[in-house]
């Protein structure tokens, strides 16, 4: 195989990773670059497209060659992902006009959803694009930025995506996977897999959207400009990217129909690989990565950002103490939690603090702790917040093998398979078992392959198998599973029994 090096980014919620292998899947460095999500309202969430996304792209970027040694020249290619369906205006020269409105987390769209709805219908809309809109669509965040900041409206030249703005910085040119673009609802058209202008209509001109490519396309080359902010040589080829969760997805082997993969990360991604569109109203039905591959997809709004809560609003005495130079206060929450037993001893959470996505779509759905009694512990409260997640995977679960999805065996991935208990409670709620990479590096680790793909470096995406190998094995407790059961029904009745309650509230907090 030549010799050279594949350079993969990617920017999260809270950090942005970045890796550089060699062409046989080898990490020869990882570096991280944290930064905040800003939540200026209730329901909303930012980002700083310039500081968080491209400051971390040319921070990381440059650390990475840094602490290599290599010769920006040696990088054959370069990979980027990111969050996903959040939104961005620019302009001509593409500066943010404003800061990122994020994916699902960022709930400030929800009566343009309605308007929508109603000009359309929610039938048309699901026949057009193959789901409803939820807050996670992209076309309802373009409308509320026309109706509340129209001045920004009308100065933007593109609405783009996290990884549509790298690509553009980097190369010039406005792209976005198919993946990414079919959360431009209701504008794009499944079944054609273009732009429509006739869904577009009072919402934006397509004109003003990215062009629609596959994930492995070759979008364009280093600009002297982006070279001299980066490090990066000019004239290095820079791959379309990929939304996140696709990224991820790739970087575990995940590419083959039939294959199921869950990320834990600041959310939840469930995606499995498929050969044909697979609709269904409460799931995500999408293409995937590269042309003739399809998504059956369920997503949760709060996952680890639920843990991240919960470990810095109870725990502070643990953040404290890791400050301080102490130990991880994650790894002490699972100490104190390692022995509680399946149930939490009467306690179901619902993890419903951003609202839901799949298969509820209830952005008003709100988060519950419910049967606390004086007995319950922090540790308890812990265990059932994994466990509530855990709920939210089964209940996906469900619904997709309810329409065809065959959900023997799943491969995990993601910063929270540090988690033992909670990977062991996924795993004993879902009845199935889990396995994971030797590499978990993520999403970064994905985007280096699909460059080195878009590269010809592979034939083939199937090559990634020569990347990835697996020597731990999460094994479901059959007996785990018969008791979860019958509180996974009491998980699905609080939701149904409350849901108008948690509407209620939802209205009283937001006159």
């Amino acid at each position: 195989m030549a010799k050279g090096y594949l350079l993969g980014i990617d920017i999260g919620t809270y950090e942005s990773k970045g890796v550089i292998t060699d062409l046989d899947g080898k990490v020869l460095s990882t570096q991280v670059n944290p930064h905040t999500m800003s939540i200026p309202h209730q329901g909303w969430a930012e980002h700083d497209a310039e500081k968080d996304w491209w400051g971390d792209f040319c921070i990381i970027t440059k650390k990475l060659l840094a602490d290599t040694g290599i010769d920006p020249k040696e990088i054959i290619a370069v990979g980027c992902s990111a969050i996903g369906s959040d939104c961005l205006p620019v302009d001509k020269d593409c500066k943010p006009l404003r800061m990122g409105i994020l994916y699902g987390v960022d709930t400030r769209n929800m009566n343009e959803i309605t308007e929508l709805d109603e000009k359309w219908g929610k039938d048309k809309i699901f026949e057009h694009g193959g789901m409803e809109l939820a807050t996670q669509m992209v076309g309802p965040k373009i409308l509320w930025v026309k109706k509340n900041e129209p001045e920004v409206y009308k100065k933007a030249y593109k609405f783009v995506t996290a990884t549509t703005f790298l690509v553009a910085r980097l190369t010039g040119n406005y792209v976005i996977d198919h993946m990414t673009g079919s959360f431009f609802m209701p504008m794009y058209d499944y079944k054609k897999g273009e732009w429509s202008r006739e869904m577009s209509e009072g919402i934006v001109e397509v004109e003003r959207l990215p062009e629609l490519r596959w994930s492995d396309e070759i979008a364009g080359h280093v600009t002297k400009d982006a070279a001299a902010q980066t490090g990066l040589a000019e004239g290095t080829p820079v791959v379309v990217g990929a939304v996140d969760a696709v990224s991820e997805c790739v970087s575990t082997g995940t590419v083959k129909p039939g294959q199921m993969m869950i990320m834990y990360g600041s959310t939840i991604i469930m995606l499995e690989v498929m050969d044909h569109y697979n609709v269904e109203r409460t799931l995500w039905g999408q293409p995937y990565a590269f042309k003739g591959t399809y998504g059956m997809i369920g997503a949760m709004a709060t996952s680890g950002a639920l843990t991240r809560w919960f470990r810095d609003k109870v725990a502070m005495d643990l953040v404290a103490a890791e400050q301080a130079g102490g130990p991880n206060a994650y790894s002490e929450l699972v100490k104190e939690a390692e022995n509680i037993p399946a149930g939490s001893e009467g306690l179901v959470v619902l993890p419903y603090f951003s609202g839901e996505r799949t298969p509820l779509n209830d952005p008003r759905a709100r988060g519950t702790y419910f049967g606390l009694t004086l007995a319950h512990t922090r540790a308890h409260l812990f265990k059932a917040t994994l466990e509530g997640v855990a709920y939210s995977i089964r209940h996906n679960f469900d619904v997709m093998k309810g329409v065809g999805a065959t959900i023997n065996e799943v491969i995990a991935v993601g910063g929270g398979t540090k988690n033992k208990i909670w990977l062991q409670a996924v795993s004993d709620i879902c009845g199935v078992p889990q396995r994971i990479p030797d590499i978990v590096t993520g999403a970064s680790y994905g985007d280096a392959f699909i460059a080195g793909l878009g590269a010809g470096v592979f034939s083939s995406k199937d090559d990634i198998t020569k990347w990835v190998k697996y020597s731990r094995e999460v094994k479901p407790d059959l007996a785990k599973y018969d008791t979860y059961n019958k509180y996974f029904q009491v998980y699905l009745e609080l939701y149904k029994r409350n849901k108008d309650l948690m509407h209620d509230l939802f209205h009283l907090a937001n006159p």
